[in-house]
């Protein structure tokens, strides 16, 4: 990757206003899309995020060095402006729009184009290259209705409350937990939070994010006082002795990833939802024509297919070598 961003083992660089754009090393200037733990990582010497990222970043980080941008608000780093755009990933989340000298370039950190109701939707921005992510660029993976998977979760839940079961999903803390959270129908019964969860959720709320009413798992609460609670854990706390404290327990699972059969298999999973925070293959494609781009840079993910496609597509189109996470590797869903 060269021209006005480029590649490095650091992480993708701007040398005209000597800056990193989620760098997965210490760097003394870092520009953050969001506050997912492979995007945001510890040991910058500056950040620079969304007004919604950085109190998860200093939640996540500890005392750092955060400046903030308020969505479509310009900076002015060396000579360069940058600006932030919605992503639609999850709140907060944010495209890092660069420019300099007429030439702009967008990279979109992780994002998905179906509003979800908690987080600021997706912006397409003109640009005349833009970094994309390809978690899932596979013509495979296309997702349904979320109301659709909403009424499913519904479902699986009043099942398992009539058989006396305690339903456990697990979801990445920050993101899908929430919008977990948000779209399970309100007043069937308590939905209880892992303290990963639920420390989320403090968070979130006092930014004025909505959330249904929810009961963190502390260690004095008593399961058998909320009798076919929905419980939201982290995927590393289901089958764990935390988890046992529950008794009889029915396991899901919220991912793109439950497309494909085997995942859920070997996740040893009772029930798969299929959603995700990111774009599946069409969001991929819509956004992409929406930038109006040329030159398209392909990230973490089906990066070989998603490339060659787009090269069939008439696009200069290449990969390029993050140090991101798929969701697989972080849980993320």
């Amino acid at each position: 990757m060269d021209g006005l961003l480029r590649h490095t083992d650091r992480g993708i660089y701007c040398a005209a206003g000597d800056f990193y754009i989620d760098p997965w090393r210490p760097v003394d200037r870092a520009l953050i899309t969001h506050a997912h733990a492979d995007h945001a990582r510890p040991k910058m010497g500056q950040y620079l995020a969304t007004e919604g990222t950085a109190p998860i970043m200093r939640h996540r980080l500890g005392r750092i060095n955060v400046d903030t941008l308020a969505y479509g608000e310009r900076r002015d780093i060396g000579g360069v402006t940058v600006s932030f755009h919605p992503a639609g990933h999850l709140p907060g989340s944010a495209q890092i729009r660069v420019e300099h000298k007429g030439e702009v370039w967008v990279a979109s950190g992780d994002y998905k184009l179906e509003e979800d109701g908690l987080s600021e939707p997706f912006e397409p921005i003109r640009c005349h290259a833009f970094i994309t992510e390809c978690t899932f660029g596979l013509p495979v993976f296309r997702w349904p209705d979320p109301s659709t998977v909403a009424a499913e979760i519904d479902a699986w839940w009043a099942k398992n409350r009539a058989e006396g079961v305690v339903s456990m999903l697990g979801a990445y803390s920050l993101g899908k937990a929430q919008r977990l959270i948000a779209s399970v129908s309100p007043g069937n019964a308590p939905i209880l939070c892992h303290s990963a969860v639920e420390a989320t959720n403090i968070i979130l709320r006092a930014q004025g994010v909505d959330l249904p009413e929810t009961i963190a798992v502390t260690p004095d609460l008593n399961p058998a006082d909320y009798p076919g609670a929905l419980v939201i854990a982290p995927p590393s706390a289901l089958g764990s002795a935390w988890a046992g404290q529950f008794g009889k327990v029915s396991t899901g699972f919220a991912s793109g990833w439950m497309r494909l059969r085997g995942v859920r298999r070997r996740r040893s999973m009772d029930r798969g939802f299929v959603l995700s925070d990111h774009a599946d293959w069409d969001g991929l494609n819509r956004a992409v024509k929406a930038t109006g781009a040329e030159r398209i840079f392909v990230t973490h993910g089906y990066t070989s297919t998603f490339q060659k496609w787009l090269c069939d597509q008439g696009y200069d189109a290449r990969i390029v070598e993050t140090d991101f996470a798929t969701e697989t590797e972080k849980d993320d869903g």
